[in-house]
């Protein structure tokens, strides 16, 4: 399962990090050249400024994810 998500400052990588950590499964940003697990939050800060694919396994319940990720905007 994947959704666009642009990350515009220090308080949405926050805010994503402790979504992602309330997750009972896995959630990976990606860009073209790295994937990083969004319960990293330093490597997370790298991303600022960036449009990142929000991905998770297919199984996850699609509106849940869907939900997860506009609470990340």
């Amino acid at each position: 399962m994947v959704k666009e998500l642009d990350i515009k400052d220090g308080a949405q990588v926050e805010r994503i990090n402790r979504l992602a950590s309330e997750q009972p499964y896995e959630v990976w940003l990606s860009t073209s050249t790295v994937m990083l697990d969004a319960r990293s939050l330093l490597g997370l800060y790298a991303l600022v400024g960036q449009r990142v694919r929000v991905v998770a396994e297919d199984d996850v319940d699609p509106k849940r994810f869907n939900k997860l990720v506009s609470h990340m905007e």
